[in-house]
């Protein structure tokens, strides 16, 4: 993605897990890590799609190390698809390796969004989890986990309001139990062509609020 892009290659429960770092400045101590989830793997998804990658500069330019990763059987990382179970365990996983302790924030796209609730109900208590995001959460597809009642003041739900592969409606009956707020963006798609740089900003101004 930059200049300061490591390739890093971890160890999974179906093999290796091919993962992408993305840096802050040179000799700035980052303010911790970002594990970001990209979208569904047999439908071209992979940890270099633009949304994932928009997330990662958003955390970047807010001073974290951005982790993105393939699910297994995408790219270089072993296995094939899981339907969310093992794609769990992969994201699990490149937490205990890439950041173990310290502040730690989750994200992810889609079906990335999916996993990364379960992943979030499967660390919260365990581990300080500063930040969370979640867009184009898949809840028309999937058993999406609610988010424990105490992380909703540090997480940030988006979706588009035109979004034709998981409707918004999907995503606020998924919420409402919850009381949980949806920023909307108005003639936002799926995939938020044209308006990465505003999803960008708005991920950045979450960022920008103490967790």
């Amino acid at each position: 993605m930059n200049a300061q892009t490591e390739r890093l290659s971890l160890a999974g429960g179906a093999g290796p897990i091919e993962a992408a770092r993305d840096g802050a400045a040179a000799g700035v101590a980052p303010r911790g890590v970002a594990i970001i989830a990209h979208p569904h793997p047999l439908f071209g998804g992979t940890m270099d799609n633009k949304v994932v990658q928009t997330l990662a500069r958003a955390f970047v330019a807010s001073g974290y190390q951005a982790v993105r990763f393939n699910f297994r059987g995408v790219g270089g990382s072993a296995g094939v698809h899981d339907e969310g179970r093992g794609e769990c365990e992969d994201l699990l996983s490149v937490v205990a390796q890439v950041a173990p302790e310290g502040p730690l924030a989750l994200a992810g796209f889609s079906f990335g969004a999916f996993v990364t609730s379960h992943a979030l109900a499967a660390l919260w208590g365990q581990r300080r989890i500063d930040h969370v995001v979640l867009v184009g959460t898949a809840a028309s597809r999937f058993t999406v986990a609610p988010v424990p009642a105490e992380a909703h003041g540090r997480t940030l739900v988006v979706h588009g309001e035109h979004d034709d592969t998981v409707p918004l409606a999907a995503v606020m009956d998924w919420a409402r139990p919850q009381i949980l707020p949806v920023t909307v963006v108005p003639g936002g798609g799926h995939f938020f062509h044209g308006q990465l740089p505003l999803l960008r900003n708005l991920v950045a101004r979450h960022l920008q609020s103490p967790p």
